[in-house]
C-alpha cells in the first residue's frame, strides 16, 4: 500500500466542506435539498473586455453557451491553455455550472469547496443550499467549476477501480518505518506517478494552483465579470490566495474559509493538521464520555488510549471485511478522520468505533469508502484521489531522505501522540512523482486587493484557526472573522452570525469589526 500517512488529513484538510454532508448522506441514505429555478433555455455569456497577450486573446474572448442541464441549472464548458507559460501548446475544457439569481444578479460567485480535487461542478449541482444560503443566491449567479485536473474538466487519469484498490487501502509489508516498509510503499508510489503521467498525458505537469488560480482569472472574464467575487474553502482559500497575488486589481469580494497557509511546508501542513485532529479526537471522546452509549469509558486519556491500542492492534493483526478487503491502521485512521470534519457526524464514529471493537471492519471501511469517494460496487465516483495527489506534487517540495523522515516522524509522534505515528513518512508519495514542482511557498500579501474575508473556525480540525489568523494578517488587506466552535469550515454551518457576516460582506462589501467572534 502505498503511504497514505500523512494523506487523510492532508487530503481532507485540502477536500471539501461537502465530505461532512457526504459521510451522512452515505450512511443514512439521504439526499441534498436543491432549490430549483425555472427551467431556461440556452444562453450566452459576453465576455468582459480584457487587455492580454495576443495569444491568450483567443481564450479570454471565447463566449460560453449555456444549456439546461441539472434540476434548473445551466451548464456551460471553457477553453483554457494547457500550459500558460506558452498559450500555443494546446488547451483544456474546465466544466462549470451554475444557478442564476433569484433576485437581480450583482454577477457571478465562484465557489471552490476544496481540496485540492473536489468538484465545484457537483458542489453547485448536488449541494447549492450547502455552498451557499438564500441570500447568495439571490444576489449572484452561483458558478461551480472543475478546476483542472479534476472531474468533468480536462482530468488527471492514473488507475482503475481495481489498482486504487490496492493503491489505496492494501497493507504494506514490514515494521512502519522500517528500510523495507519505506521502499515497498516508494516503489508503489513510484508506479502510481508513471500510471498517472502515461494515462494522463502533459496536463499532469501543468495542473498546479498557480495555473489553476490564472484559469480562475480567465473565467472570471468569459463569465463577463470586471471582478472576482469568490467563496472558497479549505484548499480553496489557497487557490483564492493565490489568485489574489496574481492579479490584486481583479479582486471584487473574497471569502477564505478554513485557511490554508500559503507559507507552510508538506511537514508544517502534516504536523499541524495531526495537532488538529489529535484535538478533534479528545473534543469527541469528552462529549462521547457523556453519553450512555458511548464505547468508551473511564477519562479522555483513557479514551486515546484505548483508540492508539486499538490502531496497534489492527496494525499487528488486520480485520478482514467480508468484501475481503483488510482493516489495517492507515484505513482505520481515515475512518477516524472522517467523521471528526463536523461535529454532527461524531455518533457515525461512535458507531464504527463500536463495530471494530466487536472485531468488524464493516463502519470502518464505509466511512474509509466515503472519504476516498469508493462506491459499494467497488468503483469510484469521481477522480479526487488522482487530482488530489498530482496537484499537491507540484505544489511542494517534498524530501524523501531517510533521516529527515524518521526525525519528522519523531516530531509528529510527539506533537500527535495517537494519530501522528499514522501520518509520518507522507513525503514518500510525491518524492518520485514525474515532475517537480517550480513553485517556492511563502506568504501573500496581495498588494493593492481589494479587502479579503478570512473565516477561522478556533477548533477546526484540518485547516487549524492558526493557520486563519496568519493568512489574514499576512494579506495587505486581509480581515479575520472567528468562529468559536467545532468543525471544518463555518459559513452556512455554524451560526447566523457568521452567515450574516459573510452575507453582508459579499452582497454590500460591509468589513467586520476587527475581532468579530461568533
Amino acid at each position: 500500500m502505498t503511504t497514505r500517512l500523512s494523506r487523510p488529513a492532508r487530503r481532507r484538510a485540502a477536500r471539501t466542506v461537502f465530505a461532512a454532508i457526504v459521510a451522512v448522506a452515505a450512511l443514512t441514505l439521504t439526499g441534498c435539498v436543491t432549490w430549483f429555478l425555472p427551467a431556461k433555455t440556452s444562453t450566452t455569456s459576453t465576455p468582459a473586455p480584457e487587455k492580454v497577450a495576443a495569444a491568450l486573446t483567443p481564450f479570454y474572448s471565447q463566449r460560453l453557451v449555456w444549456n439546461d442541464c441539472a434540476q434548473g441549472k445551466q451548464c456551460s464548458t471553457a477553453k483554457a491553455p494547457l500550459d500558460w507559460n506558452d498559450p500555443s501548446a494546446g488547451e483544456i475544457a474546465l466544466a462549470l455550472i451554475r444557478q442564476q439569481a433569484t433576485g437581480t444578479t450583482q454577477g457571478s460567485l465562484l465557489v471552490n469547496p476544496g481540496g485540492p480535487g473536489g468538484s465545484g461542478y457537483d458542489f453547485v449541482k448536488d449541494s447549492v443550499n450547502y455552498a451557499t444560503d438564500k441570500t447568495l443566491q439571490s444576489h449572484f449567479d452561483v458558478v461551480g467549476f472543475d478546476p483542472r485536473g479534476v472531474g468533468r474538466s480536462t482530468a488527471v487519469k492514473c488507475y482503475g477501480a481495481a489498482q486504487m484498490d490496492d493503491y489505496l487501502y492494501s497493507i504494506t509489508p514490514g515494521q512502519r518505518g522500517s528500510d523495507a516498509w519505506i521502499a515497498a510503499n516508494a516503489t508503489m508510489s513510484k508506479d502510481f506517478g508513471s500510471a498517472c503521467a502515461k494515462n494522463t498525458g502533459a496536463l499532469l505537469e501543468h495542473v498546479d494552483t498557480v495555473s489553476a488560480a490564472r484559469d480562475l482569472d480567465l473565467l472570471r472574464a468569459v463569465l463577463g465579470d470586471k471582478k472576482l467575487n469568490y467563496l472558497g474553502y479549505s484548499y480553496g482559500t489557497y487557490l483564492g490566495a493565490v489568485y489574489a497575488g496574481l492579479y490584486p486589481g481583479k479582486t471584487g469580494r473574497l471569502v477564505l474559509d478554513g485557511a490554508l497557509d500559503p507559507a507552510a511546508s508538506n511537514f508544517d501542513v502534516t504536523k499541524v493538521q495531526a495537532a488538529g485532529f489529535e484535538s478533534a479526537l479528545r473534543a469527541y471522546l469528552a462529549k462521547c464520555l457523556t453519553q450512555k452509549d458511548c464505547p468508551f469509558s473511564g477519562t479522555v486519556d483513557d479514551g486515546m488510549t484505548t483508540i492508539s491500542r486499538l490502531l496497534a492492534s489492527v496494525e499487528a493483526s488486520p480485520i478482514r471485511n467480508s468484501d475481503g478487503r483488510e482493516l489495517g491502521a492507515n484505513t482505520l485512521v481515515t475512518a477516524i478522520i472522517y467523521p471528526l470534519y463536523d461535529a454532527t457526524a461524531w455518533s457515525y464514529l461512535s458507531s464504527m468505533f463500536a463495530d471494530v471493537m466487536k472485531g468488524s471492519a464493516r463502519i470502518a471501511f464505509t466511512l474509509a469508502d466515503g472519504y476516498n469517494s469508493r462506491n459499494s460496487d467497488g468503483t469510484y465516483s469521481d477522480n479526487s484521489t488522482e487530482a488530489f495527489m498530482a496537484i499537491n506534487c507540484l505544489d511542494y517540495s517534498y524530501d524523501d531522505d531517510l533521516a529527515t523522515m524518521r526525525a519528522q516522524a519523531q516530531e509528529l509522534t510527539v506533537a500527535a501522540p495517537v494519530i501522528g505515528p499514522y501520518m509520518a513518512y507522507g513525503d514518500i508519495g510525491c518524492a518520485t512523482w514525474p515532475y517537480k514542482t517550480n513553485v517556492e511557498r511563502g506568504p501573500i500579501a496581495a498588494a493593492g486587493s481589494a479587502p479579503i474575508l478570512v473565516v477561522g473556525t478556533t477548533n477546526d480540525p484540518a485547516t487549524p484557526y492558526v493557520w486563519a489568523k496568519k493568512m489574514a494578517s499576512e494579506l495587505e488587506n486581509g480581515h479575520l472573522l472567528t468562529y468559536k466552535g467545532e468543525g471544518h469550515t463555518a459559513y452556512n454551518k455554524s451560526n447566523s452570525c457568521v452567515n450574516d457576516t459573510v452575507d453582508s460582506f459579499l452582497v454590500d462589501g460591509t468589513i467586520p469589526p476587527k475581532g468579530t467572534t461568533c
